[in-house]
């Protein structure tokens, strides 16, 4: 038999955030999880019966266009995937701006314009990860505070654009979460795991937004640790 459930995209589903996101989409969807890592795709793969594609978003455009376009459906699109070098505008290089854009902007742009044919004929929805980075400073984190300053930009001027076809456009916008992405930024001694966000909170949210009634659009939706770690 067919599979009737609707189909959701989720890049950086091979940890973090994105794991928990397909992980939850699993329940009500078919998965289809992208992701770097083969082994803790794998894992996805056993956990929740997703189909997975090992490619990098930012260098296998083609691939991922030629697999988006084999589809006949898709219903919801989270881009998940994210790098995070920490680099104050003294130490930044041009291949940590190229690097970072690349994956952070790019992609998730050039991706869904692959899957906007789909999402307008689904009526579907676009999930940006984003971050509190995406709207004030972050001390010594230029690349990575840019780069979702910039995706933000992206989410604002896809949901005017797309607005004629009913397509939703959502950033969910998390403060610290306990990730990889997270632990590379903070030195051992100063991480503190029970202050910060829990990757499945983030899922849930996502959740939420994506099971929002159809005569609403939520577009911008803050996720801080319960109590505030900094405010800026």
């Amino acid at each position: 038999m067919p599979d009737a459930r609707p189909v959701a995209l989720v890049t950086g589903a091979s940890s973090g955030m994105g794991r928990e996101i397909a992980r939850d989409l699993a329940r009500t969807h078919r998965v289809i999880a992208l992701g770097r890592n083969a082994e803790r795709l794998d894992a996805v793969a056993q956990e929740t019966g997703a189909e997975t594609w090992q490619l990098d978003v930012s260098t296998d455009e083609a691939e991922i266009g030629t697999r988006i376009g084999a589809l006949h459906r898709l219903d919801v699109l989270v881009h998940a995937a994210a790098v995070a070098p920490k680099r104050s505008v003294a130490e930044a290089s041009a291949d940590d701006w190229n690097r970072t854009l690349a994956v952070n902007v790019t992609a998730p742009s050039v991706l869904t314009r692959h899957a906007l044919p789909l999402l307008r004929a689904s009526v579907g929805t676009v999930v940006f990860i984003g971050s509190g980075a995406g709207t004030r400073p972050v001390p010594g984190s230029v690349v990575y505070a840019a780069s979702k300053h910039a995706l933000r930009a992206v989410a604002d001027v896809l949901r005017i654009d797309e607005e004629p076809h009913r397509v939703r456009v959502a950033t969910v916008a998390p403060g610290q979460t306990d990730t990889d992405m997270l632990r590379s930024m903070i030195p051992e001694d100063q991480y503190q795991p029970e202050r910060y966000i829990q990757p499945a909170s983030v899922a849930a949210t996502v959740r939420f937004v994506i099971d929002a009634p159809a005569d609403v659009h939520l577009t911008d939706v803050a996720v801080r640790p319960r109590q505030e770690i900094a405010r800026i």
